[in-house]
């Protein structure tokens, strides 16, 4: 029956071809030969639905360069069987004759149908790349080239993966020092402004948002070994004394200077503060916390923290009520200090820095918080549970929180003063006042 369908296609073809030989001229859609054109187009389509791709090519061949104008379809579909002969060839040699070939499609279809509505040009370089970075990942240049093109006509339309790949083909190049280290910064510029206006236009969409985002990491990932504090401020300080206002300029600027803790610098002031006057937002009120803080304001910053903490994704919420907890820490507010503490753990419960200061707050207030002599002391056992605490579930603390241990473990009362107050080593004791935490009796040693 496949026979009897291709002979009565043929036919069919032929006879329209035939129709308009009249009209036909050499180098219009159909080339020279019309009629061989729409029967080989006609044969090979038929093959191709079948997924018979070994009777399919000779027919598409010859359709590819003879007619390259009949039909979209012969480039569309000519990748996708480059692809598979791709992925079945046994051998090196036929493996990269394949690649060639399908590189030959791709440009071929830029060349004859890149104009065509339905054939974005940049797309298609785009797409060329990226077979070409997973079939031979060494042809770097000729990868670079591809996906610059695509990034250079698409713009803001450009493909996530597109945009990814494409700097992390640049960043490659660097490492193997065939392109200099300038080359990361003026493109990071560039592309991380495509993204942030992408996600300026897809902000409604959580999905988009998503995607995008991670775009965005994946170019500040890259660019985090080369951006210094002097780096930034000689790409972004020109930029800003431009464009003052810009919120798509100043949220990069202020992400990219706190990210590297450069936050002592004037362009964070600058930025951060317009930021916050043009849009305020939970970052920009964060970042005006932050700033605040340096400036040693701690009534501003804590006002600010409490405005931002509600408008924060995970992490930054964690971070901002750390913050809060320092803040009331300094002032000797204790109970509020462990609140904003506690609230931070309970998004991150390994921050032992979190610990290690609801530790030292118990430290502080021990000898206020006991009415006989083993009460004023009972805070101690309780401040070194928590540096316990935070070195278990912090190594990076472990230092701090083993100092910590070491220093307040001597304040514990010596066993004679437990027993002549008739408590007993490794019982439970509950501490007074605002700590209430219940903890176990120990003695100095």
């Amino acid at each position: 029956m496949k026979n009897i369908s291709i002979v009565l296609v043929f036919f069919a073809m032929v006879l329209i071809a035939t129709s308009q030989v009249s009209a036909q001229k050499t180098g219009s859609k159909y080339g020279e030969d019309s009629v061989a054109c729409v029967t080989n187009l006609s044969l090979y389509r038929e093959f191709y639905k079948q997924k018979n791709y070994v009777d399919a090519l000779p027919h598409w061949r010859w359709v590819f360069f003879n007619c390259p104008l009949s039909s979209q379809n012969i480039y569309i579909e000519g990748v996708k069987m480059m692809v598979a002969k791709i992925n079945d060839s046994k051998d090196q040699k036929s493996r990269d004759a394949y690649i060639d070939t399908l590189l030959m499609v791709y440009e071929a279809r830029i060349k004859y149908f890149g104009s065509s509505t339905t054939s974005r040009e940049g797309l298609v370089w785009g797409r060329a790349g990226v077979e070409l970075e997973n079939y031979r990942p060494s042809d770097t240049l000729r990868v670079y080239e591809y996906l610059r093109k695509s990034v250079e006509r698409e713009g803001i339309n450009s493909e996530p993966i597109i945009i990814s790949r494409y700097f992390i083909n640049i960043s490659n190049l660097v490492k193997n020092n065939r392109f200099p280290v300038d080359t990361i910064a003026e493109n990071y510029d560039r592309l991380s402004d495509l993204v942030y206006q992408k996600l300026e236009i897809v902000k409604d969409n959580p999905e988009d948002v998503r995607v995008w985002n991670d775009v965005m990491i994946t170019l500040e990932s890259l660019f985090e070994p080369y951006a210094t504090c002097d780096e930034i401020d000689k790409i972004y300080f020109k930029k800003f004394k431009q464009s003052p206002n810009d919120t798509v300029l100043l949220k990069k600027i202020t992400r990219l200077l706190d990210r590297k803790d450069c936050t002592d610098r004037e362009l964070f002031y600058l930025a951060t503060e317009n930021l916050h006057k043009a849009k305020p937002t939970g970052q920009s009120a964060y970042l005006m916390g932050k700033l605040s803080l340096i400036k040693g304001d701690l009534a501003s910053a804590e006002s600010y923290f409490i405005e931002a903490v509600p408008n924060l994704d995970e992490p930054a919420k964690a971070r901002t009520c750390f913050y809060l907890a320092k803040i009331n820490y300094d002032q000797k507010r204790y109970s509020e200090a462990r609140s904003y503490a506690l609230k931070s753990l309970a998004i991150n419960p390994n921050d032992g820095k979190c610990y290690i200061l609801i530790g030292n707050m118990y430290a502080a207030s021990a000898a206020l918080c006991g009415t006989d002599e083993i009460g004023a002391r009972a805070g101690y056992w309780a401040a070194v549970d928590k540096f316990v605490k935070a070195k278990n579930v912090d190594p990076s603390v472990a230092d701090e929180a083993n100092s910590a241990i070491s220093l307040y473990s001597a304040y514990f009362p010596t066993r004679e003063r437990l027993f002549f107050n008739d408590v007993k080593e490794g019982s439970s004791y509950t501490v007074g006042c605002w700590i209430g935490e219940t903890t176990t009796v120990r003695a100095s040693k």
